[in-house]
């Protein structure tokens, strides 16, 4: 089923190859902001900004796009002063390309203090008690206002674990409220992705990832995984639909950002990947390594004057000794976490340019054995 009114032709996803030894694939996603180099790990910015981050510094680490939340702009500070200011690029002071996810995810979060219905959802926000509704047609008014250049249908998230039937209910609605988006999407300056849902059943999935691609959308998220499940089921549902995604759209797999996930995504046929992970431990004190986990504030650190990761080039690495960065953490410095948060991002930024290039090279297969040669599992997140 496509919808009366044709997707934006601003938007253009090339695959530009497959990698020989395992499929994964090296693309070019075109927005009016700029290409997309796939596949990428997306920064999250929440509320308009990374946390603890500048604008300058994010293009400074490489970042190509960055992702903020429908939620919580609706609530604070709504959109109509976003679209007042001239947009969340303009707001934000990004001139970049942009993704806002439908609020789906986080309206689902709040599961005690919201009703599902088939018109939409009754929720009370998290900041006053006040009682907010969004529906697939509201949740497209507020990406509209916004402005974003890639913008999520409206969907429902099942948790992990969850029974079929109540997993098969949400999937349908997802489509259901998927068309519905796809009939009130009008702006043609923005790309709506739908997103698969079907929770843990290989066959919900697959009936999913069909559905959807019968409605033509430009590209797809694959939603529902990451929310609690053991890696290797969520894997398992990647390698059951990616066959049935269409080929020349881009596959966006949402909420994964450890290093090893990206990994193993891109290994499987994903292109777009984003997660709060990077910055939420930097702000604790916890950093990536290609060792694995290191919790800076940690005493055997106090001493140590080498770099948080001898094979960074970021600012942090560059110029700063663990030492110094757990001390700025001892002390309650704000530094101390921006310097793990730059650092953070760039590791995965820069391992994502590795991919890139390990697909260039058609060797991603001996990438990742020499990646997890070395990356300690026992200190994974």
């Amino acid at each position: 089923m496509t919808a009366p009114n044709a997707q934006t032709s601003k938007y253009h996803f090339e695959v530009l190859k497959t990698c020989k030894q395992t499929g994964a694939r090296l693309g070019l996603l075109h927005t009016p902001h700029g290409e997309i180099r796939t596949p990428i790990y997306m920064p999250v910015g929440t509320a308009a900004t990374v946390k603890a981050m500048t604008p300058r510094e994010m293009e400074e680490i490489g970042t190509q796009i960055l992702l903020s939340n429908t939620y919580h702009l609706h609530l604070r500070p709504g959109e109509d002063l976003i679209r007042e200011a001239g947009g969340l690029h303009r707001f934000m002071g990004w001139n970049h390309p942009i993704l806002t996810d439908s609020g789906g995810f986080q309206v689902f979060s709040l599961s005690g203090i919201r009703k599902i219905k088939e018109e939409g959802v009754t929720f009370q926000s998290h900041l006053d008690g006040s009682r907010r509704f969004i529906s697939p047609e509201v949740s497209m008014d507020i990406q509209h206002a916004l402005g974003a250049d890639i913008i999520m249908a409206f969907d429902v998230c099942s948790a992990y674990p969850c029974d079929y039937d109540t997993a098969k209910a949400a999937m349908e609605r997802t489509h259901r409220w998927a068309a519905r988006c796809r009939i009130h999407h009008t702006d043609g300056d923005q790309a709506l992705f739908g997103i698969v849902q079907g929770a843990f059943y290989k066959d919900l999935r697959v009936e999913s990832a069909k559905v959807l691609a019968d409605m033509d959308f430009i590209g797809y998220g694959i939603g529902g995984l990451s929310v609690g499940e053991p890696k290797p089921i969520m894997y398992e549902m990647l390698e059951a639909i990616m066959p049935h995604m269409p080929g020349a759209k881009p596959r966006y797999l949402m909420g994964v950002g450890s290093p090893d996930c990206l990994i193993e995504g891109a290994l499987r046929g994903v292109d777009m990947f984003d997660c709060v992970l990077a910055t939420r431990i930097a702000r604790n004190g916890t950093c990536f390594t290609s060792q694995g986990r290191l919790v800076i504030k940690n005493a055997q650190y106090a001493r140590d004057f080498g770099p948080i990761d001898e094979d960074c080039d970021c600012y942090a690495c560059r110029n700063f000794s663990r030492a110094y960065i757990r001390h700025l953490f001892k002390a309650q410095e704000i530094t101390g976490a921006r310097l793990t948060s730059i650092h953070n991002l760039r590791f995965l930024l820069h391992l994502m340019e590795n991919v890139r290039q390990a697909i260039q090279e058609d060797r991603l297969g001996d990438f990742r054995t020499e990646f997890f040669r070395r990356y300690d599992m026992s200190r994974n997140f």
